[in-house]
């Protein structure tokens, strides 16, 4: 039920109008405009209903001041029992949304605050649109800069920077619907992360902002990167399947308010500094800014243990390594220099998925999709894979006696294809050769 604040100091006005509306509004009294503040603050109304001459406070200094109180236009309508069109057009002049007369109409009193209510929630809405993002439903860039800007000025707080890592991986393996459903979740993650009235709001693709206000503590913020490193991982395998190996994680730079100044624009710097020391050190976790922070300089790790944690892969999962193309040539090309230490071979296969059949039943991207799980699947945990434009996929097949190893996985990727309905539509070819002649 709406709520509406009604405001004179005459008894009999303040029971008269909240009888006429108790039957469709939830009403509040106040006998002045400082009791109208403090009811205010308590109850936050959706509308104002008061006397515009007031002793002590007049209608319009109250309007006044919750306004700038709380940065926004208040709904108010106002009410006089004087009978010049002088006072009622001063009403409208300082911004009320409409005026009555004195004594009221209860019938014109329920039509007025109806169109009022109803014209608050279009400007609301209008105004939500304008200010969230349409995926998320977070604040956009430009709304979340123009509230943090004024919120570091007088708040107290840990303005953090989110970045999702590793998310273009499931935009390239998976599609980009299921790059939205990561983003919807990513952002329902944070919200549960953080109290509702702290702020959050998304910077563009995978770059995530939140304020969380009267917080100085960097455990605080060790909890909820550990939190929200847990949460995605287990999310990304509800939406992807529990065989998902890609190292979805969040990295996250942090500056505490007022302790690292007030400006916006300088705090947004410097947590971007402490962000980029977190992609430097294996990702998944966090760092505060510091004044002698550089952003070349190292996490400081305190022993061995923390070392193999930020190199170790975060969910090893059963089958083949699937990686993006850049990172899979490194590994090629590190293979190719290491080619005389081995004793046993690894050889390059080459993939290259073909239709066979028209229909619209299965897609090309639903194809290859397929085609990546059964390969991913296939092979062995110390094989890599990676996807080299729309319809091909190279594998790096380590420690193979060449032509027998490599028949014998083709064999059981050839099997395993046959299985799939997409077989019906698409086949592939393959070519390999040995990596380390």
């Amino acid at each position: 039920m709406k709520k509406i604040l009604i405001v004179d100091d005459m008894e009999v006005t303040l029971q008269m109008t909240a009888f006429m509306l108790e039957d469709q509004y939830e009403t509040f009294c106040a006998h002045s405009g400082k009791e109208a503040i403090e009811i205010f603050r308590k109850e936050k109304p959706d509308m104002v209903l008061s006397d515009f001459r007031m002793p002590g406070m007049t209608g319009y200094e109250l309007q006044l001041a919750l306004q700038q109180e709380y940065h926004k236009i208040i709904p108010f309508m106002f009410m006089t029992a004087d009978p010049t069109e002088e006072t009622e057009s001063k009403g409208f002049d300082n911004g009320a949304m409409d005026f009555i007369r004195k004594p009221i109409n209860p019938d014109v009193l329920l039509r007025r605050v109806s169109n009022i209510m109803h014209n608050v929630e279009q400007i609301q809405g209008l105004k939500k649109d304008a200010e969230t993002d349409k995926l998320t439903g977070l604040l956009n860039k430009a709304s979340s800069e123009k509230d943090l800007t004024e919120l570091c000025k007088t708040a107290t707080g840990a303005l953090m920077m989110v970045d999702l890592d590793s998310f273009k991986l499931v935009n390239d393996i998976h599609g980009h619907a299921m790059g939205d459903k990561i983003l919807i979740s990513f952002a329902d993650i944070l919200r549960s992360a953080v109290r509702s009235s702290d702020l959050i709001g998304r910077m563009g693709g995978d770059e995530f902002i939140v304020f969380c206000q009267g917080v100085h503590d960097e455990s605080y913020i060790a909890q909820k990167a550990k939190f929200i490193n847990e949460r995605i991982t287990e999310t990304a395998k509800q939406l992807m399947g529990e065989n998902m190996n890609i190292p979805l994680g969040a990295s996250i730079g942090c500056v505490f308010v007022p302790m690292h100044g007030k400006d916006f624009s300088d705090l947004y710097k410097k947590a971007d500094k402490a962000l980029y020391i977190v992609k430097q050190n294996g990702k998944h976790g966090y760092s505060v800014y510091s004044e002698g922070t550089q952003e070349n300089e190292t996490v400081e790790v305190a022993n061995l243990a923390q070392v193999e944690m930020i190199l170790s892969e975060r969910n090893p999962e059963e089958g083949a390594f699937v990686l993006p193309f850049e990172n899979f040539r490194t590994i090629y090309r590190f293979l190719r220099r290491t080619r005389g230490f081995y004793s046993k071979s690894t050889c390059l296969v080459v993939f290259t998925m073909k239709r066979h059949k028209a229909g619209e039943k299965i897609t090309p991207a639903q194809a290859q999709e397929k085609l990546l799980e059964t390969l991913q699947k296939t092979f062995r945990s110390g094989d890599v894979i990676s996807k080299n434009g729309n319809n091909q996929f190279l594998v790096l097949l380590t420690n193979t006696n060449a032509q027998r190893d490599i028949d014998s996985a083709i064999g059981r990727v050839i099997k395993k294809w046959e299985t799939c309905e997409e077989s019906t539509y698409f086949w592939f070819d393959h070519e390999w050769t040995v990596v380390n002649n």
